[in-house]
């Protein structure tokens, strides 16, 4: 029997009319495993995964496999992203055993949860070296029933590696200059000075990398950090892992030049790189990191918002192609001169043609190419390209549209809600503030309980079942803080903190390191506990940039103590391996500035108010934290932020305070003064 029908995740409910028997992950699977003494096949993946689809079409719809599978093993089905515990565990055997990763992910297991066999995708006939899915199911049946001693051994000696892989924590005390210099170096060199970016293929956006260099810069001043972050920012909006027609970002592209994407859209991809474009913005003007910016908003609400308000995961890289309604990744993406022409005419279809940097022999798969924005490109007037896109994008809304996993995951809501709620501040979209707003409410109303902790996903405005991570309490505090700063709600304040309280109280090592699960969270094979960022900020640098944002709108010395002893695993990292501890190296920066206590007081009608709250707003010096709100009294009374308390305006207008390290500047009325105390402290 097929366990999965009403369960929360889309990507399980795909696998619910499956010949398979599945069970979703628990101790009943395991206790069938132990009472029919067969092995357990774990397959974890998600629902915007191209080669999980595939894997699913080719084996678990095959009714032979399918056979194969449940009379041999008890069949269990995860989606890394609902049950990210699940996933980094065995992820890190699988990764140990065979020198890489991915998913769909494949690992064969004991009734007591022990990983005794890898793999990711299996083809279903051998292929390039490859066994068939088949084979490999055979070979495993044949070494549980044949040689179960050698089996038990094998799991044992996996088990007992896992948990001998102790984190070379180092020092529980933060980086400083020096290392944060040493960090920009080493990005230096693996740095594409060609095409952007880091590395080469497939290449990925690097969002946490992004916000280190322009924090940098924005605190020394370094020319190169900000020409890294301009270039790569300039390069991926111009190639094709950016939707030139309806916004938002690709998973990541094949090739080193950013042209052909996996075409997976990811909310937290595009909340990141929405909120990098914003700052870059702020930190230059430039009118594209401003234009992608905002249609990366746009995107966003369009299309990954929910009914309920909170955001959708991801849109799938499948789609039916029109012409053999076959599923194919791009189909909705791609053009050919000829559709160009079909939709456009023959003259804006060649204009169009050479803008986006379409060919007859395309650039990506059939004679098709992903829409860029090439340099040596036409420049017709703005109206003209306006009219093309506009026709462009409403003939691609009548091809069949990819799937979407509407699945709301806290930790990704967050990062939405920051994001959503600068770009509204920054450039004067009210809409966007009070999509943010909905989106914290949602995870207030849904995910968070009585006592203040958060489940993981919901979806439909159903509760999911698992419990949130870390990721989860560090991105949404930080999603209700940047909140609180942009609306001046002191009530998202007060949320963050029950949550930056909570990581405090279920996730921290006495070390000052943090685990990724809560003590008293489903005990696993290891307890997951990695400060390395993936595709988004790690649970336990977002953990340190909350306590540290916290502190500093609070003056709590315990969350600024617990902050500085997570940071210390950047120290130890930071050097080393920049690329990978991004997030971790931004809050080091505002660490190292202090960061910087912003307050500004005055009547709510006055104008001048709002264009101060503004000016705080737009300030570079990083990780600053802002409150507005009106004046109140030395006790407090009333004060919805601790540091209004005490702050009056001088000669009765609108004014600001600047603090940090327990020292204040001079209050200003000023706008440019307010701009120059935020700006950095190099002569």
């Amino acid at each position: 029997m097929n366990r999965l029908a009403g369960v929360t995740s889309p990507y399980l409910l795909q696998h619910a009319d499956n010949p398979v028997d599945w069970w979703p992950w628990g101790q009943d699977a395991f206790e069938e495993a132990r009472r029919r003494n067969v092995p357990v096949l774990l397959s974890v993946g998600y629902s915007a995964c191209h080669w999980c689809h595939v894997m699913a079409h080719e084996s678990f719809e095959d009714e032979l496999t399918a056979a194969y599978m449940n009379e041999h093993f008890v069949n269990v089905k995860v989606d890394r992203e609902e049950r990210p515990d699940v996933d980094a565990v065995y992820m890190e055997a699988v990764q140990a055993a065979t020198g890489q990763g991915g998913w769909p992910m494949t690992v064969f297991l004991t009734g007591d949860a022990e990983p005794f066999y890898f793999g990711t995708y299996f083809p279903p006939e051998p292929r390039h070296g490859m066994p068939s899915f088949m084979q490999v199911l055979e070979g495993v049946r044949a070494a549980w029933t044949g040689r179960p001693e050698e089996v038990a051994e094998v799991a044992r000696r996996i088990v007992g590696d896992l948990a001998g892989r102790q984190l070379d924590y180092g020092k529980a005390t933060p980086p400083g200059p020096e290392e944060l210099a040493g960090a920009l170096l080493g990005l230096t060199r693996e740095y594409d000075s060609v095409r952007g970016g880091f590395g080469g293929a497939p290449k990925f956006p690097p969002s946490m990398v992004l916000e280190f260099l322009l924090r940098h810069h924005a605190r020394t001043g370094s020319e190169g950090a900000l020409q890294m972050a301009a270039e790569t920012c300039e390069a991926m909006a111009r190639g094709g892992i950016y939707d030139q027609l309806g916004g938002g970002f690709a998973r990541y592209s094949v090739d080193r030049e950013w042209v052909v994407p996996h075409f997976e859209k990811m909310l937290y991809d595009n909340a990141l790189l929405c909120r990098a474009y914003a700052h870059l913005w702020r930190a230059t003007g430039s009118d594209l990191a401003r234009r992608v910016a905002l249609e990366t908003a746009d995107f966003m609400v369009r299309e990954l918002r929910t009914e309920q308000g909170g955001f959708a995961s991801a849109l799938d890289a499948d789609s039916a192609d029109p012409a053999t309604g076959k599923n194919v990744e791009g189909a909705y993406y791609a053009w050919t001169p000829a559709q160009f022409a079909e939709v456009l005419g023959a003259d804006d279809g060649a204009l169009a043609q050479a803008y986006f940097g379409v060919t007859e022999e395309g650039t990506f798969e059939h004679g098709t190419s992903v829409l860029q924005l090439p340099k040596d490109g036409p420049a017709p007037d703005a109206e003209r390209v306006a009219g093309i896109k506009e026709r462009l994008l409403a003939a691609r809304a009548q091809r069949p549209a990819p799937g979407r996993d509407d699945k709301v995951v806290a930790a990704w809501n967050g990062l939405a809600v920051a994001a959503l709620a600068e770009c509204g501040a920054y450039f004067d979209r009210p809409d966007l503030v009070e999509r943010a707003t909905e989106a914290a409410d949602l995870l207030v109303r849904v995910h968070m309980d009585g006592a203040a902790r958060l489940a993981r996903t919901s979806r439909d405005g159903r509760v999911g079942p698992h419990a949130g991570v870390l990721e989860d309490y560090g991105d949404v505090a930080e999603g209700f803080m940047t909140l609180a700063s942009v609306t001046g709600e002191g009530v998202w304040l007060e949320f963050a903190g029950f949550l930056v309280d909570l990581v405090l109280a279920r996730f921290a090592a006495e070390d000052g390191s943090l685990y990724d699960t809560a003590h008293d969270a489903e005990q696993l094979i290891r307890r997951p506990q990695d400060p390395t960022d993936t595709a988004a900020p790690s649970g336990w640098t977002a953990a340190a940039g909350a306590l540290l944002s916290y502190a500093a709108h609070t003056g709590s010395e315990p969350h600024r103590t617990a902050a500085e002893r997570a940071l210390g695993v950047v120290q130890a990292l930071g050097p080393r391996a920049p690329r990978f501890i991004g997030h971790g190296l931004a809050v080091a920066e505002a660490l190292v500035d202090g960061p910087r206590e912003v307050a500004v007081v005055g009547r709510p009608e006055d104008p001048a108010l709002a264009v101060l709250h503004r000016t705080a707003l737009l300030g570079t010096a990083p990780g600053a934290v802002v409150a507005a709100g009106p004046a109140l009294g030395a006790d407090g009374t009333g004060a919805e932020f601790p540091l209004l308390a005490g702050r009056e305006p001088v000669d009765g207008l609108p004014t600001a305070y600047v603090c940090r390290h327990f020292v204040c500047a001079r209050p200003t009325t000023e706008p440019g003064e307010l701009e120059r105390q935020l700006g950095p402290d190099r002569p």
